[in-house]
């Protein structure tokens, strides 16, 4: 079976089991505490804890993963290894309250041995049993079930079911949360299959997990306690490549002689082709004898191997918006990139090379995965971009290496050869050669040490949250009124309370119209009256339970109780609302311009300007942002309606935006703009694009690797930008005696005679410059034999004096000369030492 085949006739054989076929999750995760999307149930974990009823009772998919970095971090194993990969597709079955362990287990049991023909004697199955302070008990349902599968199949239970503790077969989300325990499915791929499951979870090669059934049940409490969860899912993960390898390696079951490898399927055969086009070598499948010291042959596979994986790697994960870096996971991906490359040098292959593996690659993927071909053109450019970058930082590597290595009698420190890796992209082994080439060693311990300090630098930084099963809405929340006008003024409302945080007194209402701060909005302010006594509302927040403070200004006291009457700084709010829709139309623009992998990244939304950071590898252009521009003013002059909508997050449109790292709940907020801009957004907006009148885009930059900001201003803050630039020229064109539209080409003719007027000027004081040398030739004295000048040159500046020296240099040849002169309030110096003289000690810096 082809690898296409094998994916596709698992989708098949699970929708026949009424399960609903999804599509993959981006590499972009929602949760906080991810680096990427490094499991197939990664898109589920609302439903798991209870946030978001799930659509559909069962599903499958294949999910696009990668485990290169964080807590599953395979990067430094790829290669070296034929069964570890940065990417890979997790192929999944699932249940949400559904069906359990019985149907699991028979039907992962079907599918293997009678879709697949996987040979039953060679296959083991591993069930919980706990170990000394393992959480819940032995699995008898889950070994029942596998007992009557293997004594129906005529083979020995006791020998195939083997057992595991909570390392291998108890499976959490987090150290809270869902849980439970799983059992796996092993294969023993060894030339006899005679091994009795003795291999299994002994980490060989031939013997290979290939599926995790994991049965959620329980829920792990912060106080250490594990309960029974209300309804029981089902969360499966094959590794798709593993199988391939197998089904490939195997020659379908009838040939166990070779040794097992995922880089057998023909997943990997266009990438490879197109590095023997490039390299003019060969894939040859070996494994190093001894990994820290491979032979040429095997290096050579092993480089093979690690460009194989690395391109599918950065193909998918830019397809899905996350682009190489400084920091976090884009770092992760750019050191990727430099680790590829630096290989593919080992193979003598030329700049760019990389670049030439991504058609192969989107050959391959792209039929399954839509994304990559609509994003190909932005693929291609990235990695391009990437590695001549790299290029260039190469030869700054090397400069180091050789700075480094220079210093050293014998080893490389540790530190110096972790800096080569980290900042350069050199990795180890390479390190390990060129110092070889030098009869030098490296200090391996050191260069380990220093990789722990930044992993655990990593792992401090990572955003940990306790996982918790939803337990219903907050019930301290204040109710938010304010999408509707009739609330902005004279809004009447109860007095929860007044509170002093942090020597600040904020008000506690039972509902309010007042908005927030969030999602880049600023909060709103106004006043409120009680008691007769009407105080300031200076700022407006939320609370982590949900509750809306409103900041009284210099602490003003109110009644605890009674009623309220809110009013909003109105025409502030209707500012605010204009520059938040108008983020919406420019992030609209942005992808018809730049392309749809244009992602917000950030905003923020005042009344008098916005800010908008979005995805994008390169900066724009100045016909880019016009046309940006342009596109918005268009949409806005057609005075479109927007709407809003709440609905069930997964009723959403499928041409619906939503933001990656946002948590959404049961029911979103669609804003809807004239049907062409549709967002999941919970802010303030207008209720026509016409009220956002002009957009002005102010500036475009840089905020960090692959991230862009633009700022703008619309409505009031627009037009009064474009009369003060209208006031500028007009007052420009005054000065130059012309009209606005003439103030271009009249400003050309000013500047095109400037430079000629001080190309004549240069001119004339590179006369007087030479001019000056008969002058500076009646000042040498002779020391010790040696002629020397010391002199003031007047009337010339840093070129001049160059041109002096020169002039000088070769009438006094062989010489000592030092030159000095001042202009514009600054002093030059040029010193200059004939080659004959040095050896007398003559040094030109010092």
């Amino acid at each position: 079976m082809t690898s296409a085949e094998i994916r596709q006739s698992f989708l098949d054989f699970f929708a026949s089991k009424q399960h609903e076929v999804v599509s993959s999750a981006p590499l972009l995760p929602s949760s906080p505490n991810l680096l990427f999307t490094n499991a197939g149930m990664n898109q589920f974990v609302p439903y798991f804890l209870g946030e978001r009823e799930a659509p559909f009772a069962r599903a499958a998919d294949t999910q696009k993963c990668i485990r290169a970095g964080g807590k599953h971090n395979d990067l430094d194993d790829v290669g070296y290894d034929t069964y570890h990969q940065t990417f890979f597709e997790m192929l999944g079955n699932w249940s949400f309250g559904d069906y359990f362990k019985k149907e699991a287990i028979e039907w992962a049991w079907e599918l293997l041995t009678e879709v697949w023909k996987f040979p039953k004697e060679r296959l083991y199955a591993s069930v919980y049993m706990p170990g000394e302070g393992d959480p819940a008990d032995f699995d008898q349902e889950a070994y029942v079930h596998w007992k009557e599968i293997f004594v129906a199949a005529g083979l020995d239970p006791t020998v195939h079911i083997v057992t595991g503790g909570k390392k291998d077969n108890f499976w959490m989300m987090g150290d809270t949360g869902p849980c439970g325990p799983c059992s796996e499915v092993h294969i023993d791929l060894t030339p006899d299959g005679d091994t009795a499951g003795k291999l299994v979870n002994a980490d060989s090669p031939y013997c290979i997990e290939i599926w995790n059934l994991v049965f959620i049940q329980f829920n792990a409490n912060e106080d250490g306690r594990f309960v029974n969860l209300a309804a029981q899912h089902v969360d499966t993960g094959m590794g798709f490549e593993r199988v391939a390898g197998i089904l490939a390696t195997t020659k379908n079951f009838t040939d166990f002689s070779a040794a097992p490898s995922n880089y057998n399927a023909d997943l990997f055969e266009g990438i490879f082709a197109k590095i023997s086009e490039l390299s003019g070598r060969s894939y040859g499948a070996t494994l190093p004898g001894d990994v820290t010291n491979p032979t040429d042959v095997e290096m050579n596979d092993i480089i093979y191997r690690v460009l194989g994986d690395h391109i599918r790697t950065l193909c998918c994960s830019i397809a899905d918006g996350i682009l190489p870096g400084n920091e976090g996971r884009n770092y992760v991906l750019r050191r990727i990139l430099r680790r590829a490359v630096m290989y593919g040098r080992r193979l003598d292959l030329k700049p760019g090379f990389f670049t030439e593996l991504v058609d192969p690659l989107l050959a391959s993927l792209g039929p399954v995965f839509p994304e990559l071909d609509a994003q190909r053109d932005v693929v291609r450019k990235v990695i391009r971009s990437e590695e001549r970058s790299f290029d260039r930082t190469l030869d700054r590597g090397m400069q180091l290496f050789e700075s480094i290595a220079a210093k050293q009698d014998q080893k490389i420190p540790g530190d110096d050869a972790f800096a080569l890796y980290d900042t350069y992209g050199f990795p180890l082994d390479l390190t390990q050669i060129l110092a070889e080439e030098r009869g030098l060693t490296v200090d391996t311990d050191g260069f380990d040490a220093a990789m722990a300090v930044q992993r655990k630098r990593a792992q401090d930084a990572q955003k940990k949250s306790v996982i918790k099963v939803a337990e219903g809405a907050q019930e301290d929340a204040t109710p938010f009124v304010g999408f509707d006008r009739s609330t902005w003024s004279g809004f009447e409302t109860d007095i929860v309370g007044v509170e002093e945080i942090e020597g600040v007194r904020y008000l506690v209402t039972s509902e309010t119209p007042f908005y927030a701060e969030m999602g880049g909005q600023v909060g709103d302010v106004g006043s409120c009256t009680a008691d007769g006594k009407t105080v300031t509302i200076s700022d407006t927040q939320k609370d982590g339970n949900g509750r809306v403070l409103h900041q009284l200004e210099d602490g003003a006291a109110l009644p605890a109780s009674g009623q309220v009457v809110l009013n909003l700084d109105i025409p502030r709010r209707l500012d605010i609302q204009r520059h938040h829709t108008a983020t919406h139309v420019m992030h609209w623009a942005l992808r018809k311009v730049l392309g749809t992998h244009v992602r917000q990244a950030g905003s923020f939304v005042g009344p008098d300007r916005l800010r908008f950071d979005f995805n994008h590898f390169e900066a724009m252009k100045e016909e880019e942002l016009k046309e940006v521009e342009r596109l918005c003013n268009e949409q806005l002059v057609r005075n479109d309606l927007v709407q809003w909508e709440e609905m069930p997050f997964d009723d959403k449109p499928e041409d619906v935006i939503a933001f990656f790292g946002e948590k959404y709940g049961n029911v979103v907020r669609v804003v809807d703009v004239g049907g062409w801009s549709k967002e999941l957004c919970g802010g303030a907006h207008v209720e026509a694009a016409g009220e956002i009148g002009q957009l002005r885009i102010v500036a475009e930059s840089s905020i960090s690797a692959g991230v862009r900001r633009l700022e703008a201003v619309c409505a009031g803050t627009a037009s009064d930008l474009t009369l003060k630039e209208h006031g500028l020229l007009k007052q420009i064109a005054g000065s130059l005696s012309v009209q606005p539209a003439e103030v271009p080409e009249r400003l050309e003719s000013l500047l095109a005679k400037t430079r000629m007027l001080e190309k004549e000027l240069k001119e004339m004081k590179s006369q007087a410059a030479r001019g000056s040398v008969d002058a500076l030739l009646g000042l040498v004295q002779e020391v010790d034999g040696v002629k020397v000048l010391a002199a003031k040159v007047e009337d010339v500046d840093a070129n001049g004096l160059r041109e002096a020296m020169d002039a000088t240099r070769v009438k006094l040849d062989p010489a000592v000369i030092v030159l000095a002169a001042a202009a514009d309030g600054k002093v030059f110096f040029n010193a200059s030492v004939a080659k004959e003289l040095v050896s007398k000690g003559a040094h030109a810096g010092k």
